[in-house]
This record gives structure tokens, C-alpha cells and sequence, in this order.
């Protein structure tokens, strides 16, 4: 069984993580800012020196290819991002992309050509913080995202992608669609702690589960807080009291896959002595089970809008995201999983909490993923930490597994 170069793959991570270094140890490089582009240059530099030829598409996503024997095979593509979020870490996306070209050069080391070429992505914007839609590179790669939209969000300043792609040199001449490929794999950082509760090196991902997030807006009355009697209000507070521990009861009896996020909650007008005429909130709803995520929308809708009525306030409730689950390739996940197996090491199965670029090429690529455990299951989070021996492991199983998909029907694995 091939091996990586455990001491490049971690000396790699910390050079990247000098780029937009924060004081806390984390990084700041949001997608297409100065920093983001020393990065993805960095990663071009090494690519080029190990003789993948570069390439950048018209929404600005770079692709890395090390040829293989046969020309008309289509490649087999792993990789992830390079940016962060504001407050980010060194490892989320960073590893997928660093385990990719620790691939490349594994091979070289060796002498090993695949029978198909292998390719290392870096999709551009994948968080989202800067410009509000994530995984926006691999959305418009696999049709998901007309490109027009894309190029067309803004961050606070009002700077586009297309600003930013322009002024940093970034937009390429290939056009930013799927071509074809053999398989997509991509490697990361679980970002959850099942991995080390249970002390696992490696997660063989299934899939990704069901997403949405919701705006709810209730109306009330604004009156003086001291003269109006509880029972003559129009609260939208007691309407939240009512139904926070109901949907909170909903999720728990949906067991333990079921996740529920209240991430904002506003009142307006804001005012210590006034009842709030308006209460805006959001919800994250999130499952691997189709039918139970449904059920838990549903439910959820109905909760609000019950307490609501009781208390005489009228709500609008929207969804403004959602992301079906994704059930990644057999053959892709058979890959890892017989990766795994023949390197030894502890894994289980499992289903990712988190999107991911994979998520968007599994709708025109077959896909797979691959987790290693992260400190505390902390992530987007300048504390954001793991270990040089989980890297090696999962770079171990991805090398492996390429390989696998990489070889022509009939043909030899690698040849030298």
C-alpha cells in the first residue's frame, strides 16, 4: 500500500497558514481578497513545480491536472477550497486541497502514472461570508448556479465577483461548466466531534443530510410596557416562548440525527419599555432522513403558526435556503471503504452534518468523501485543530482510492 509524505503534507498546512494569519492562530482569507489570492497562487506554484498543468474557468475555480496513460479516459478530480471564514481555521477545505496535490506528489515520488489523469480542484467562494451564497464555485461548475448570479453578488461594499475576479486576474478563459469525470473525492475535516468521542480515524461518508433555513416574522402591537395588563397585549414574545421549547421537544423526539438552529433572533423596535411590534427570527432545519426532515418542517410551520394565532399575532414564515440530501456514488464510497480497510485503520459510517462543495458535483459526478477527526469537533473557529497523524490517514485513503478509480477496466492499477 502507497503511503504519503505525512511531514510535506503538515509543512504545507502551516506555510497556507501564514497567508491571512490571525492573532489567534486561525485565518481570514475571504474568497477573492488579497489574501485568498496569495493562496491560490501559492497552490498554483506548487502545482506547476510538481507538472500538473493549470488551469483557471470563468468563475474563477482552478483545476490541477497530472496526466494520465490514456487521453481519452476522463479524470478522476478530488480537492476543496482555500478560503475562510472571517474567524476561520487551517484545516476547512485547506486539507482537501493540500491531500489532493500530497497525491500528485506521492506519485511522482514513486513514478507511478494512473491509466486516467487525476485532477485537484479548488472551488472559489465555498463559505459564503463574503459573498452570500456558499459553495458558489462548484453551484455554477455543476449548473446549480447560472454564472450570471454569480458574478453578480456583492459583498457589503458593494464589490462583485466580477470586480474581484478582474482586478485579481482570477477569471479564467475555460468555461465554467462540468466536463467529464470518473469520480469526485473529496477529503475533510469532519467539523463535528463524533470522530473523536469515539475515537475513529476515519469517517466513510454516505451522504449529506437535508437542509433548510426559514424566516420567521411575527407582528405584534407596540404599547408602553408599564400601563398595558399582560392579558390586553399583543406579544410577539409570549408566541416565541410558546413554541421555542415545543420545536426544541419536536427535534428531541426525532432522535439523535435531528438538528434545530435558532441562529438569529431581532425585536423591534428594540426599546426596553416597549413591546416589540415585530419579533424577526431564523430557524435551521436539518436531517439525513427525507421523510423525517419533511415531517420536521412540517411540524415546525405548524407550532409557529399555532402559538402565533393564540397570541393574536400574525406571522409569515418563508423558506429562504434549502439543500436536499445527497446520497454519494456506491462505487465511490466502495473506493474509500476498501481504501480504508486494506490501510487499517478504525472508521466508521457516516453522513455529513455540514454542505460541501461534493455535494454540487455529485449532482453531475459520481462522489465521495472522506472525514478525519478535528479538535473538539470545533470549526470555523481560529481554534480549529487537528492532527498531523489523522491528515496522513485520510491522505493515505484518498490516495488509495484515486487510484482505484483511476484505473482503466481491465488495465493495472499504477504503472511505473
Amino acid at each position: 500500500m502507497l503511503h504519503v509524505n505525512s511531514a510535506r503534507l503538515w509543512q504545507r498546512h502551516m506555510a497556507l497558514a501564514q497567508i491571512g494569519a490571525t492573532p489567534k492562530g486561525g485565518n481570514n482569507r475571504q474568497a477573492l481578497t488579497d489574501e485568498d489570492i496569495l493562496a491560490r497562487k501559492q497552490f498554483i506554484d506548487w502545482c506547476e513545480a510538481a507538472g500538473c498543468k493549470v488551469r483557471i474557468d470563468q468563475i474563477g475555480n482552478i483545476f490541477a491536472r497530472r496526466e494520465g496513460l490514456n487521453p481519452s479516459l476522463a479524470p478522476v478530480m478530488t480537492g476543496s477550497h482555500l478560503d475562510t471564514q472571517p474567524t476561520g481555521g487551517r484545516f476547512d477545505g485547506i486539507y482537501g486541497v493540500l491531500a489532493g496535490l500530497e497525491v500528485i506528489e506521492t506519485l511522482n515520488d514513486h513514478g507511478i502514472t494512473t491509466d486516467a489523469p487525476v485532477e485537484v480542484v479548488v472551488w472559489c467562494n465555498e463559505e459564503g461570508c463574503r459573498f452570500t451564497t456558499a459553495m458558489m464555485g462548484s453551484a455554477v461548475w455543476s449548473g446549480n448556479m447560472p454564472i450570471a448570479d454569480a458574478l453578480a453578488l456583492a459583498d457589503q461594499t458593494g464589490t462583485t465577483v466580477a470586480d474581484e475576479l478582474a482586478r485579481t486576474q482570477h477569471a479564467g478563459t475555460h468555461p465554467a461548466e462540468a466536463f467529464p469525470a470518473r469520480a469526485f473525492v473529496e477529503a475533510h475535516i469532519e467539523q463535528g466531534p463524533v470522530l473523536e468521542l469515539t475515537d475513529t480515524v476515519i469517517g466513510v461518508v454516505q451522504g449529506v443530510q437535508n437542509m433548510s433555513r426559514h424566516e420567521i416574522v411575527i407582528s405584534g402591537q407596540e404599547v408602553h410596557a408599564g400601563p398595558t395588563p399582560m392579558n390586553m397585549r399583543k406579544d410577539p414574545m409570549r408566541a416565541l416562548a410558546a413554541f421555542l421549547p415545543a420545536l426544541y421537544a419536536m427535534a428531541e423526539e426525532q432522535g439523535e440525527h435531528a438538528r434545530l438552529t435558532f441562529g438569529v433572533i431581532h425585536a423591534s423596535p428594540g426599546s426596553n419599555n416597549t413591546v416589540p411590534g415585530e419579533l424577526r427570527m431564523t430557524v435551521d432545519i436539518r436531517h439525513p432522513d427525507a421523510r423525517v426532515y419533511q415531517s420536521m418542517v412540517d411540524s415546525a410551520y405548524q407550532l409557529v403558526r399555532s402559538a402565533c394565532e393564540a397570541e393574536q399575532c400574525p406571522v409569515e414564515i418563508r423558506c429562504f435556503f434549502e439543500a436536499p440530501g445527497v446520497e454519494f456514488d456506491r462505487q465511490c464510497v466502495g473506493a474509500v471503504a476498501s481504501a480504508v480497510t486494506r490501510l487499517g485503520y478504525s472508521h466508521r459510517e457516516m453522513v455529513s452534518g455540514a454542505g460541501h462543495d461534493a455535494c454540487n458535483v455529485a449532482s453531475v459526478v459520481p462522489t465521495a468523501m472522506i472525514f478525519v477527526p478535528c479538535k473538539g469537533g470545533i470549526s470555523h473557529n481560529e481554534a480549529e485543530s487537528a492532527e498531523p497523524e489523522h491528515l496522513e490517514a485520510g491522505a493515505n485513503v484518498l490516495l488509495n482510492a484515486l487510484i482505484e478509480l483511476s484505473t482503466d477496466q481491465g488495465g493495472s492499477a499504477v504503472h511505473g
